[in-house]
């Protein structure tokens, strides 16, 4: 065996060919020909480059260069940009030849490429017939993808300018996860906390050394292994434009703050970052995953694969619309973008390139930064068809709820999308997906402050929401919650009749109307001890009856100290204190935060409040309701308070009886308890009156008690002693 180099000529530059010939010693005996391999290497604008890698999407480091591998369904013809760091005119363009394209994906390894050096970026060629959705343009740089980086936007309030020129850089995956094993939460077990990554340590008040990123976040977990929920749910890191539509209004600078614009589907958002990690993206954000997964918090990202940062026809053009327009986008017959996310476009999920892209994504995130679950954006929006309508059964939708990969993961959707389509109960689910209960939220809202003729749906849903899921299809599908981003926070629920947003710009237009709140007499911020008292016992009774639900709870970070946002009900925009969390309250509100505490322990102590364990315990079934005396099947419209008892038993485990008794009236009740057995008694377990929830040693003498105004009680059945 032995091999020459033979050099020859060809339309680029010059190629070269290296030649392994082998011969075998009885090759002339059995007169078989001598075997000839041929390796081509064509040489473009100064560079070493042969055919690629065509199943490897995006930019990946090889032994002696880079692999770039892209795909479009309408492109005559595709070049590599590649770009000194910072600079905007790129020092090499390379068209891939025709031959270096199989099917519609280009592939091209470059040799002697440090991915240190340099960041790229594609121009594409194809016809332009707006009426159908064509609108290449080669003169515009395009972001790849699936780009692992995005340049440009490493600190925060930066633009990348130039039209929107964002670069991408390779990234070294080289993050060591060790032997580090995932938490893998029953459903049941979860107790969700949404924040925002930045907001949550960003003012000084949070004594962080790295306020605003991953490593601050990092800071504060002691916090949350003291407040005592057990998964994280971040607000959307994928990189995203907080520059878009950024504008001042009475001197102060509002941002796209909240994230829900997506520029790159691949890539963290690097200005949340504590340090610059050049081509070592993500490494900030693994490292916060495992260090959380090691202390048992699971991580789940919150993420829009409804729209893009594109917008519509007006918008810019940067990525998906220089790559396959009519096909990433949801078009009107005329070649319009459907805007069924209220942000200018749709994506076009279950068209089956957008369906790949979006399940490469997710496994993406799961595999390379152990992601432990997904709450979906306007979820709704990724079952409709490429003509708009609502499917029957998606298929992305059905991918995601059976794709190897996924399936330890959370699937949460939020049930609809902007323009009325709502799935609360119905969306496609395969007995996979959960959902943000909306109905759980309002109806929730509406009993607490007292509205009349709320009992009977209240009980509903504290008992798991059985009148909109099945349970023996939908096991642990109801996400239950009270308050998210999106609305008013906890403190401001019961301190605002109407939202306040006139620092938004848009003269109070934006976010609801129909919130569903009450000021306990005094709108906003007040001194009077009387109405400062009312509402925080009627924070009390959410969070309380909250954990006190058969579903799975979620909150948002800060109310358990009483965070504010001044009545801002879409503080979307605001990159200030409005959506900050000020950590001063945890201090001033501590006994608010001691009382989250308590109801989260008593929660993980009582998996009947989580589940139905065996059907029912002491001769109870697994959950009945009570009025003022015991079983009720129905409540009156007129009444307002509401009893809900849970029992079962585990294998050679006490019997668990939780009655939750919930009084949304406005003058005292006196209550009746169901008939314990005779080992057993009533005691107290929580008391929404008081602020302190102390330790309780007797029980009830008899079954009758008195239940204050606007308060929530809670009752276990115990052994006797």
């Amino acid at each position: 065996m032995y091999e020459k180099t033979v050099k020859g000529k060809s339309g680029a530059e010059t190629e070269e060919y290296t030649v392994r010939e082998t011969v075998k010693e009885d090759v002339e005996k059995i007169s078989l020909p001598r075997t000839i391999h041929l390796i081509p290497m064509d040489r473009i604008d100064g560079f070493d480059v042969r055919p690629g890698f065509y199943e490897i999407n995006g930019a990946t480091a090889i032994p002696g260069g880079v692999n770039f591998t892209v795909y479009s369904h309408g492109a005559t013809s595709i070049e590599l940009l590649l770009f000194h760091r910072m600079e905007e005119e790129p020092f090499a363009v390379l068209p891939f030849p025709q031959h270096y394209r199989i099917g519609n994906v280009y592939s091209m390894i470059v040799f002697k490429l440090n991915i240190e050096e340099f960041e790229y970026a594609y121009r594409v060629d194809g016809p332009y017939d707006p009426k159908k959705g064509l609108i290449f343009d080669k003169t515009k740089y395009l972001l790849d993808p699936y780009a692992k980086a995005v340049t440009g936007q490493s600190q925060w309030g930066d633009s990348p300018g130039h039209e929107q020129h964002y670069k991408a850089r390779v990234v070294k995956d080289d993050f060591d996860w060790g032997t580090s094993k995932q938490p893998l939460l029953p459903m049941e077990d979860l107790i969700i906390y949404e924040l925002h990554v930045r907001g949550f340590t960003k003012d000084d008040s949070s004594g962080v050394f790295h306020p605003g990123t991953f490593a601050g976040l990092m800071e504060k977990l002691p916090y949350l292994l003291e407040l005592g929920v057990n998964v994280v749910e971040l607000m959307p890191i994928f990189e995203f434009d907080e520059m878009q539509d950024y504008r001042e209004v009475d001197g102060k600078k509002l941002y796209n703050y909240w994230g829900y614009n997506t520029v790159s589907f691949f890539s963290p958002n690097t200005s949340y970052t504590s340090s610059k990690e050049y081509n070592r993206e993500g490494n900030e954000l693994k490292n916060l995953i495992q260090v959380f997964n090691q202390h048992g918090i699971e991580v789940y990202l919150d993420v829009v694969f409804n729209h893009t940062a594109e917008g519509n026809e007006h918008g810019p053009f940067f990525s998906f619309k220089g790559f396959d327009n009519n096909i990433y986008y949801l078009l009107t017959p005329e070649g319009y973008y459907y805007n069924f996310s209220g942000c200018g476009n749709s994506l076009n999920c279950n068209h089956p390139i957008v369906h790949q892209m979006i399940l490469n994504c997710l496994r993406y995130w799961v595999t390379t930064y152990r992601v432990n679950g997904f709450r979906f954006d306007l979820a709704s929006i990724m079952g409709r068809n490429e003509d708009g309508t609502p499917m029957n059964k998606p298929p992305l939708l059905q991918s995601l709820a059976f794709d190897p990969i996924l399936g330890d993961v959370k699937l949460i959707a939020e049930a609809w999308d902007a323009v009325g389509l709502y799935q609360v109960g119905t969306f496609p689910s395969w007995n996979r997906w959960a959902e943000w209960n909306g109905r759980y939220r309002d109806d929730m809202r509406r009993y607490l402050k007292g509205d009349g003729g709320m009992a009977q749906a209240a009980a509903l849903r504290i008992a798991g929401s059985r009148d909109i899921y099945e349970v023996s299809t939908r096991k642990d599908a109801s996400v239950n919650f009270i308050t998210c981003h999106d609305g008013f926070t906890l403190n401001d629920l019961f301190s605002y009749n109407e939202k306040h947003n006139e620092k938004n710009g848009w003269n109070n237009t934006d976010g609801a109307g129909d919130n569903n709140s009450w000021n306990c007499g005094v709108e906003g911020e007040t001194d009077d001890p009387e109405v400062n008292g009312l509402r925080h016992r009627m924070m009390r009774n959410a969070f309380c009856l909250l954990m006190c639900s058969r579903g799975i709870p979620m909150f948002l970070a800060g109310d358990e100290f009483c965070n504010t946002q001044f009545g801002n009900n879409n503080a979307y925009c605001q990159d200030n204190i409005t959506s900050w969390l000020d950590w001063r309250l945890l201090e001033k509100n501590r006994e608010m935060f001691r009382f989250f505490q308590y109801m989260i322990r008593f929660r993980k102590d009582y998996r009947v409040l989580r589940s139905n364990i065996s059907g029912g315990a002491c001769g109870f079934p697994d959950i009945s309701f009570h009025g003022e005396k015991p079983w009720r099947g129905q409540f009156a419209a007129y009444e307002r308070y509401v009893g809900v008892m849970f029992a079962g038993q585990e294998p050679e485990k006490d019997p668990e009886v939780v009655y939750v008794a919930s009084n949304s009236y406005w003058e005292d009740v006196t209550v009746l308890l169901p008939e314990l057995p005779e080992s057993m008694e009533w005691e107290l377990a929580a008391d929404t009156w008081e602020a302190r929830q102390e330790e309780r040693t007797s029980g009830l003498s008899g079954n009758r008690f008195t239940i204050r105004p606007r308060s929530v009680m809670v009752w276990v059945g115990k052994g006797l002693k």
